[in-house]
């Protein structure tokens, strides 16, 4: 029987490859959300930086726990701004507005 990637095995395996695509996919990925605010692909998009980024550091780095930080990034998740935010940080980037295009 043959096994096959997911797709998120796919693009966590070419983030960890290709880490100077990071930026622009966090870029992109926020666009995305503004335009159609589908929170769980955000959050998909978000778990998926996680496991490149290393859960247990970000838990070491966010003063959560890395079953936490799991939870909050599941599709089922709801996780509170400030929590978003202490991930954000984590992995190295800010939240900021941006003003929207008339």
């Amino acid at each position: 029987m043959r096994t096959y990637r997911t797709f998120t095995d796919v693009e966590e395996s070419y983030l960890r490859d290709h880490p100077e695509e990071i930026d622009d996919y966090i870029t992109i990925l926020f666009e995305e959300y503004a335009k159609d605010g589908d929170i769980k692909a955000l959050l998909s998009s978000l778990r998926v930086l996680g496991r490149v980024k290393g859960l247990t550091k970000l838990a070491e780095e966010t003063g959560m726990s890395r079953k936490g930080i799991q939870k909050a990034l599941s599709e089922e998740g709801n996780p509170e701004f400030a929590s978003i935010n202490a991930i954000m940080h984590a992995m190295g980037y800010k939240l900021t507005p941006k003003k929207l295009e008339a």
